[in-house]
């Protein structure tokens, strides 16, 4: 589908600013759509004033649509009777209200120059569905007068207003809609602005009351409540807010109003925004309880590596202190993942925290002598929560692998090279020892550690090899694990 950057760029031309302005238009016209219960098509002019075409389209939420099929894209060419190009040349709002059909039914129709520094860069036809049109009423009436003004401000270039709002945060007309005099009084609220401020803790009807006091009633003091219809009113800008108290929560979006360019009154959306408020603070309680459970599993690990490590001082057997040590390098490894869980929101891990963490306690856990260097090269990005212990395990027991075996508890270098390759973790391992014997076969050896990281890699669905590595003389150990993140 075309977009109204294409269709301008394209067909008009019409500047930079003028696209903008817009486009800042089309952000906000949900408002017209849904208080006249109308569909919106924007049409902006060709190069050759005689052609107009569909760059937006926008359908109501409050009542049913006039116009079943798409139009951005199409032209209206070398009409003079159609009401669009009346408009555009007139520079007037023109209206029919004979009911015309459109594929049978009646829908009654406005076209509104959009008017900016004294020159129509568009207009805006407004379709309503008449055979489905809602019983007259006290809401009816509101949003019908409202949308005559919203459509005034549109031809005098008031509306939009500014700052625009946020399509995925601010109110909508369904979500409540007040309006007020120019002093502030309320003189019509929404069924469902109402029962926003019911949860505020407001119990009598609100038409009447002074919007201003009001609010700072129910949640204190708050000014810009005040200023909002006031000063800032008159400098035609919107205020977007969000008020609470132990009760409950509402955001508003305060819009001035205007006929002719004279101030009106006020329109005012509202949100009860309390059940998201309450999942939001439940979710903050939730995640600073998973970091302080992260922390204190960290902690218990330190202690347990630290028992580990006066247990192995006091054995005189070679291999059972080896044995204390490698896994006292395993509850280190482990400790390290719950360590950056802990400091994070998120449940994954940054992964090349660990892995540097690992590899810095590589050679004082696995050489019994001469200096081992291990580093990495290449980044593991974001690992999830899940797969960050097993994952931290593995590296560390072939990391230790390496320098025991690789490099015989010598000096040397260790390289850890990590790469993503097509949504898989793939993870290299290398060292630059005497390379692995060709009888070697690591389905039937007897090793712990390549035992462990066997097991840990069916549990995530990964694989394992080790080979000789053909750029140079040591050996290769590669695992490749599939990952969401």
């Amino acid at each position: 589908m075309l977009t109204m950057t294409q269709v301008v760029a394209e067909h008009t031309a019409l500047g930079d600013a003028d696209l903008a302005w817009l486009k800042g238009l089309v952000n906000e016209w949900h408002l017209l759509a849904d208080v006249s219960f109308s569909d919106l098509i924007l049409w902006v002019p060709d190069r050759d004033d005689s052609i107009f075409w569909a760059a937006a389209q926008i359908r109501p939420t409050t009542g049913p649509t006039a116009l079943e099929d798409d139009v951005v894209g199409d032209d209206i060419s070398y009409d003079p009777e159609h009401m669009v190009t009346a408009a555009y040349l007139s520079e007037a709002i023109c209206a029919t209200s004979d009911n015309q059909l459109s594929a049978g039914i009646p829908v009654d129709i406005w076209a509104i120059p959009v008017m900016r520094e004294g020159r129509c860069i568009a207009v805006v036809e407004r379709h309503t569905n008449q055979m489905g049109v809602r019983a007259p009423g006290a809401l009816e009436d509101a949003y019908l007068e409202t949308a005559d003004v919203l459509a005034d401000m549109l031809y005098h270039a008031i509306f939009p207003i500014e700052p625009p709002s946020d399509p995925t945060f601010s109110p909508k007309v369904g979500d409540g809609l007040m309006t007020l005099t120019l002093e502030g009084t309320i003189t019509f609220a929404s069924p469902n602005a109402v029962s926003a401020y019911r949860a505020l803790g407001h119990t009598s009807d609100v038409v009447g009351e002074d919007f201003r006091a009001l609010t700072q009633s129910l949640v204190g003091g708050l000014q810009e409540v005040g200023q909002s219809v006031g000063t800032d009113l008159a400098a035609r800008r919107a205020i977007e807010t969000e008020v609470s108290n132990a009760g409950g929560s509402v955001r508003l979006r305060i819009i001035p109003l205007s006929r002719c360019g004279e101030g009106l009154g006020t329109l005012v959306l509202c949100q009860d925004t309390t059940d998201l408020r309450m999942q939001e603070r439940q979710l903050v309680t939730k995640d600073a309880t998973i970091r302080e459970i992260h922390h204190r599993v960290k902690n218990n690990l330190q202690t347990v590596a630290a028992l580990l490590r006066l247990q192995s001082r006091r054995i005189d057997s070679p291999e059972a202190r080896n044995a204390l040590k490698d896994a006292m390098g395993r509850v280190q490894s482990i400790a390290v993942v719950h360590e950056i869980l802990s400091q994070s929101y998120e449940e994954v891990a940054v992964f090349d925290d660990v892995a540097d963490r690992i590899l810095r306690n590589v050679g004082d856990v696995a050489a019994s002598s001469g200096q081992v260097m291990a580093r990495r090269d290449g980044t593991f990005g974001l690992v999830p929560a899940d797969a960050a212990t097993s994952l931290a395990l593995v590296m560390t027991e072939l990391c230790q692998n390496a320098v025991e075996h690789g490099l015989e508890s010598s000096s040397g270098e260790v390289v850890v090279r990590p790469q993503r390759l097509d949504g898989a973790l793939v993870v290299d391992v290398l060292d630059a020892g005497s390379g692995i014997p060709e009888d070697f076969d690591t389905r039937h050896t007897r090793s712990l550690g390549l035992s462990i990281v066997r097991t840990l890699l069916e549990d995530l669905g990964g694989s394992f090899e080790l080979s000789n590595r053909v750029d140079g003389p040591g050996a290769r150990a590669r695992i490749l694990v599939p990952l969401k993140c």
